[in-house]
């Protein structure tokens, strides 16, 4: 589905159960909905899920000019308004995390799931498809992510294909967002991979100490896509979160 937003057209998906709790999945740099829908889909059957792709990404437009992560937040934060979505689950990975936690601090959400979210900037030591791809080797029943991300994550034909998109990315990465994120009063759960080397797991525990009632759960000997690699794991988490008063 499409909807314009803010003069740029977003594609998302939404399913599940309309009686259900609303729960909206931002992705992560380069990626799309289809990096969602593995935690979308065993949960749709008693939530109401969105997955958005972000604008630059998917099937979203590419935005004729240069976006901060806050015209992000307000991105999603107007399409949700369209759709009738009200005080909803966040759940994002890495940049699509970073663009929950500006949107926590801001508007109501009922919880917050991060993974691998950054909020001040990181020296890269791997590529990003170097670590998804070596990932999802890892990972049953995902294997057929691995030829879309070969084709896409990161990839020059993708990833750096307009100038406005690299602009964006390095404000991203640039941006620390640490005052935003003391203002977050909505429980959070943030899971981790002890091996994360984009977003290193003391970052976790930092955003523990600044978000009132956050909590961490470590995935030893996992990576930036530990909610991937143990997917299952990934889903009885999150359920039981979802469950919690």
């Amino acid at each position: 589905m499409i909807k314009e937003v803010n003069g740029i057209k977003i594609h998302y998906e939404q399913y599940g159960n309309h009686s259900g709790k609303e729960i909206v999945l931002l992705h992560g740099w380069g990626q799309n909905t289809l990096m969602m829908k593995p935690l979308g889909d065993p949960l749709s059957k008693e939530h109401h899920i969105t997955i958005i792709d972000l604008p630059g990404h998917g099937e979203s437009e590419i935005p004729e000019t240069v976006l901060t992560l806050h015209d992000y937040v307000e991105i999603v934060h107007s399409l949700l308004k369209k759709l009738k979505v009200k005080k909803p689950i966040l759940v994002g990975h890495s940049f699509g995390g970073k663009i929950s936690l500006i949107y926590a601090s801001k508007y109501e959400v009922e919880k917050l799931i991060l993974f691998g979210a950054p909020f001040k900037k990181e020296i890269q030591k791997l590529s990003l498809k170097t670590k998804l791809l070596k990932s999802l080797k890892k990972v049953p029943g995902l294997n057929k992510l691995e030829g879309w991300a070969k084709k896409h994550i990161g990839s020059t034909d993708y990833r750096n294909a307009s100038p406005i998109m690299r602009e964006i990315l390095v404000g991203h990465v640039n941006l620390d967002i640490t005052e935003d994120v003391k203002k977050i009063t909505a429980p959070t759960l943030l899971v981790w991979g002890t091996m994360d080397e984009a977003v290193p797991l003391e970052r976790a525990y930092e955003l523990e100490s600044l978000i009132p009632n956050a909590g961490v759960v470590e995935y030893d000997g996992c990576t930036h896509y530990a909610y991937l690699e143990r997917l299952g794991q990934t889903v009885s988490v999150l359920k039981h979160f979802l469950k919690e008063d």
